[in-house]
């Protein structure tokens, strides 16, 4: 899946390189911080970001598990998993999202 960062980090990062080099390093060093392998950390990742709200941050969860393995049915299980915790109706927009990303793989 091909994907182009969005245009408001594009211009971030030309403003302050240095900043974005530090997101980037943080990310890595989150990452690599704890005991939890690269799928369960995509899955974890993801269910943060549907307790957010964030339709950018579920589309990049989303587009980052499908990218190391995950299978779309893992994915789709986390958005069921949200429903007794956010919400139906916050739930079904996570979904809905999720769905977005599956059209465009």
């Amino acid at each position: 899946m091909s994907y182009e960062l969005p245009s408001q980090f594009k211009d971030l990062a030309g403003e302050y390189p240095d900043v974005c080099k530090a997101f980037e390093n943080l990310g890595t060093q989150c990452h690599e911080a704890g005991p939890l392998d690269e799928k369960t950390r995509r899955l974890v990742k993801l269910g943060i970001a549907i307790g957010t709200g964030s339709e950018g941050a579920v589309h990049s969860a989303v587009r980052n598990a499908l990218n190391t393995g995950v299978s779309k049915e893992e994915i789709m299980h986390v958005g069921i998993l949200a429903i007794t915790t956010i919400g139906l109706p916050h739930a079904l927009a996570a979904m809905t999202w999720i769905k977005d990303m599956f059209e465009k793989s």
